[in-house]
C-alpha cells in the first residue's frame, strides 16, 4: 500500500483526507500519461478513459474534478454516470479504454469517497502506475527517463471533452441479462441496492429474466447510501424476505462490487456459503478449473473443513479482493472470493460483481431445484468473534514481540479445533484480532487475550 493508495483505491473522508484537488491532479496524471504512452507508441489519438460514480453526494464533485484534469491533459473523458463499479470494468474491458476510473467509497457512509483505479483489461490498476500517481501528487514525478515538475497542459484543438456515455452502462445491463441461464419466472427475489450503484440496474435485470422482484432501499439521496441497508446491515433485507415469504434475497453495497445472500428462512448465506454453493455446483459439472476454490484467510474456518469433507482444493490469499483475483488469474481458477461478498467469476468478469453473483447462486437454485437453505445446509459455519481495535500504528502493534507471542499461544492451545488471525486492516487505523473454535465463549476468550496485550503496551487509541 501507498501513501494515499489503499489495497481498495484512495479512500478518504471527502474534502478532508480526499479533496478535489486530490481528483483533478489524478485526472491530470492519468489523462497526461496515457497520452503520452500513446504519442511514444505512435498513436496522436487522445486518451480514452471512461469514469463512473455511484450515489454519494461527493461523487459529482469528484467527478466534475477528474474530468477537468483529464480534459486539461489532453483525454477524452467518457461518462457512464451513477453506475456499479463492476459495470466500469466491463466497460472499460470491452470498449477499449486506456483504463477506468470509478468514485465510491464502497461500504463507507455517504461522507467517505474514494477513487478506484482500472485498467484497460478491467483489472485493478497496475502498482507501477499507482506509484506514479502517488509521486505526482507529492511533486516528485520521473518517468520516461525525466522528471516532471509540472505536466504540460493539452492547448488548442488537443485539449479533451467530456463523452456522454449512459449507452456503456446499457450494454453492461443486456451482458448481465444475456448470462441469464433459466428464467426466473414463478420466483419471488428480494433486492436490497443499498440505495447505491445498483439502484437502477439490478431490478431491471431481475425483471427482465422473469423475477417478481421486491425492491428496498432504492431511493438514493445523497447521504442515505449504505445507511442501515445493503450488505453491511443485511438485518433489513432478512426481514424483509420474511415478512414478505420471499424465496430468496440479495443485498448489494454501495457500489454492488459485493453480494451476500439471504435464504428463504432469513438466514444469511455469506461470501463463503457462496464460495461453497457455487464451487460445489460447478465441481458437479465438471467445471471447477484445478478443482481449486480460491479464499482469503478470512474465510470461516468451516469453509475449508467443509472443502475438505467434498474434495474440493483452496488457496487462502491475503485479504482482499485484489489478492484474490491475482491468484486466480496466476492459476487459472475459476471461482474466488471474501466472505464478505466479494466473489470473481473469472470467466465473466475480472472483478467482484454483485450483480453476477446473485445472478449465479439463482442459477444453482434453479437448476439444483433446491431452496437456498438446502443448498446452503452442508457448510457449518464456526462461531467467529472479531475485534476491530483502533490503533496509534497499525505495524508497530502488528510487530510487537508481545502480540506475537500472545497470538502464537492462543493459535497452539486452539489446535486443529479453531484458528486465530491478527491482520492490520488495508482502509483504516485498525488492527483485526479474530478467532474461531467451536464456541463463541472459547472465541471471546482467545480474543481478549491479544485486545488486552495490545492496550497494555499502548498500542491502542
Amino acid at each position: 500500500m501507498g501513501k494515499y493508495f489503499g489495497t481498495d483505491g484512495f479512500r478518504g473522508t471527502a474534502n478532508e483526507n480526499l479533496t478535489a484537488d486530490h481528483a483533478y491532479k489524478v485526472g491530470r496524471f492519468l489523462g497526461w500519461y496515457y497520452g503520452e504512452l500513446k504519442k511514444r507508441g505512435g498513436d496522436d489519438t487522445p486518451a480514452r478513459i471512461v469514469i463512473g460514480k455511484d450515489t454519494r453526494r461527493s461523487s459529482y464533485m469528484f467527478e466534475y474534478s477528474l474530468v477537468g484534469g483529464l480534459t486539461a491533459s489532453g483525454a477524452d473523458a467518457y461518462l457512464l454516470h451513477v453506475t456499479t463499479t463492476p459495470s466500469v470494468a466491463y466497460v472499460s474491458r470491452v470498449d477499449g479504454f486506456d483504463c477506468a476510473i470509478m468514485i465510491s467509497a464502497s461500504h463507507n457512509p455517504y461522507y467517505d469517497n474514494g477513487l478506484k483505479l482500472i485498467n484497460g483489461k478491467g483489472e485493478k490498476m497496475e502498482d507501477e502506475v499507482i506509484n506514479l500517481v502517488e509521486a505526482y501528487l507529492d511533486g516528485k514525478l520521473e518517468v520516461f527517463g525525466e522528471k516532471w515538475e509540472e505536466l504540460p497542459f493539452a492547448k488548442n484543438d488537443k485539449i479533451g471533452r467530456s463523452v456522454d456515455y449512459v449507452s456503456g452502462r446499457n450494454r453492461y445491463i443486456g451482458y448481465l441479462i444475456s448470462l441469464g441461464v433459466y428464467s426466473f419466472r414463478g420466483m419471488k427475489i428480494g433486492l436490497d441496492c443499498a440505495n447505491g450503484a445498483a439502484w437502477n440496474i439490478a431490478k431491471a435485470v431481475f425483471d427482465a429474466l422473469g423475477a417478481e422482484t421486491h425492491v428496498i432501499n432504492a431511493s438514493p439521496n445523497g447521504v442515505n447510501i449504505n445507511e442501515n441497508a445493503g450488505s453491511t446491515h443485511i438485518e433489513a433485507l432478512q426481514k424483509y424476505v420474511v415478512e414478505n415469504g420471499l424465496d430468496a434475497g440479495f443485498a448489494y453495497d454501495g457500489d454492488a462490487d459485493r453480494c451476500l445472500c439471504v435464504d428463504e428462512k432469513g438466514n444469511l448465506i455469506s461470501g463463503d456459503h457462496i464460495l461453497y454453493i457455487y464451487g460445489r455446483y460447478m465441481k458437479d459439472r465438471d467445471k471447477l478449473v484445478n478443482n481449486t476454490v480460491v479464499a482469503t484467510v478470512m474465510s470461516n474456518f468451516g469453509l475449508f473443513k467443509a472443502f475438505d469433507e467434498i474434495g474440493i482444493n483452496y488457496a487462502k490469499t491475503a485479504v482482499g479482493d485484489k489478492y484474490v483475483y491475482e491468484y486466480m488469474k496466476e492459476h487459472g481458477c475459476s471461482i474466488g472470493g471474501e466472505q464478505s461478498g466479494h466473489i470473481i467469476f473469472s470467466k465473466y468478469a475480472s472483478t467482484g460483481d454483485g450483480i453476477l453473483t446473485s445472478l449465479k447462486i439463482m442459477q444453482v437454485i434453479m437448476s439444483r431445484e433446491k431452496k437456498l437453505s438446502e443448498l446452503a445446509a452442508p457448510f457449518k459455519v464456526f462461531p467467529q468473534v472479531l475485534e476491530n481495535v483502533k490503533v496509534k500504528d497499525k505495524a508497530a502493534a502488528q510487530a510487537d514481540p508481545d502480540v506475537r507471542v500472545a497470538v502464537e499461544k492462543a493459535s497452539a492451545e486452539l489446535g486443529s479445533t479453531g484458528r486465530m488471525l491478527v491482520r492490520e486492516s488495508g482502509t483504516e487505523p485498525l488492527i483485526r484480532v479474530m478467532a474461531e473454535a467451536e464456541s463463541e465463549e472459547i472465541c471471546r476468550k482467545y480474543v481478549d487475550s491479544i485486545v488486552d496485550v495490545l492496550k497494555a503496551k499502548g498500542h491502542t487509541l
